[in-house]
């Protein structure tokens, strides 16, 4: 299992959104630290399919510094760069821990994220 969900961590840490919402549990909750917090699969996947959008207006270029996976737990940090028109955007650090039931699904995301560079 810590196979599977180490993959769908990493994906959700990447912005492929779409790859997990099979693994997303129904009662799922994404905390983002200091902005929001997010409920249920279909509040959590309407808000990533925005940002998904917002993902293709830009090249973004993330990089994972570390992963780490217990039985049940995913920690994922990096950072992610977006351009738009050659020029640098906004420069996120960000950590993701993510938690999943018994049956692998992904029933809980924390993330923390700073916002390094905006509007360059």
């Amino acid at each position: 299992m810590t196979e599977n969900i180490k993959e769908i961590a990493l994906a959700f840490s990447n912005g492929k959104f779409e790859s997990v919402y099979s693994g997303l549990s129904e009662d799922i909750i994404w905390n983002i630290a200091g902005e929001r917090t997010l409920s249920g699969k279909d509040e959590v996947t309407e808000y990533c399919n925005s940002v998904a959008e917002y993902f293709k207006s830009v090249t973004t270029d993330f990089k994972t510094y570390n992963v780490i996976v217990s039985d049940d737990k995913v920690a994922v940090n990096g950072k992610a760069e977006f351009i738009r028109d050659g020029k640098k955007i906004s420069v996120v650090e960000s950590c993701d821990v993510y938690e999943f039931d018994k049956e692998g699904m992904l029933h809980s995301v924390t993330s923390y994220c700073i916002n390094l560079v905006k509007g360059i």
